[in-house]
């Protein structure tokens, strides 16, 4: 008697999941390194239609991938501003987000901080351009009137206190420290609060 083989349903994906299996990937293998054949492999495909269905070439995950990121930030960024009053609390909150983000979700990290994202997202706006560097810039502005910040260029004063914050966590993405990124806070706000502080808050 013949057996009536089934035929395995095929897996469909989300937009979601495609971008995840990228961004794995764009941030282990590297951007030009990854191809789509890559992301269908990572997703158990057995080929590349179901990503095609969702994005027309990788440069349209990227795009995807920053704009989502940059978003979510600004978000986090609204959140915490809601939570706490002063200028000098928020920018701690957000000092203390990335460091949470970067041991949660270091892919998401070494997206935004280690991949050279005008090399392949045409016309990608500047870090410092989008809303999520724009409202950290508004707080340092507020910190300075509120006479918590010292009275320089907000600009200089950003590039000033997450300049050591920054590479801090780089230092993390890219093992060159061996311990979390949570293990460095406390030390990193120590050594960053003090250069912008107008007072010891």
């Amino acid at each position: 008697m013949d057996q009536e083989i089934e035929s395995q349903p095929l897996k469909v994906l989300t937009a979601n999941e495609v971008l995840l299996a990228a961004l794995k990937l764009f941030t282990s293998k590297g951007y030009y390194k990854t191809a789509l054949t890559d992301i269908a492999m990572l997703l158990d495909l057995p080929d590349t239609r179901q990503i095609y269905a969702h994005f027309n070439d990788k440069q349209a995950m990227a795009v995807q991938l920053y704009a989502t990121i940059l978003d979510s930030l600004s978000i986090s960024i609204d959140e915490i501003r809601r939570k706490n009053e002063k200028p000098s609390e928020q920018l701690r909150g957000i000092v203390d987000l990335l460091f949470r983000l970067t041991d949660e979700a270091p892919a998401v990290m070494r997206f935004l901080y280690l991949l050279k994202h005008d090399e392949f997202i045409l016309d990608v706006k500047p870090l410092h351009e989008t809303a999520a560097l724009q409202k950290i810039n508004k707080i340092i502005q507020s910190g300075i009137r509120a006479g918590e910040i010292r009275d320089l260029d907000p600009n200089l004063i950003y590039a000033q206190l997450f300049g050591v914050v920054n590479a801090t966590l780089c230092a993390v993405l890219n093992a060159e420290l061996e311990k979390k990124a949570d293990f460095y806070l406390s030390q990193t706000w120590l050594a960053a609060w003090p250069v912008v502080a107008r007072k010891s808050i």
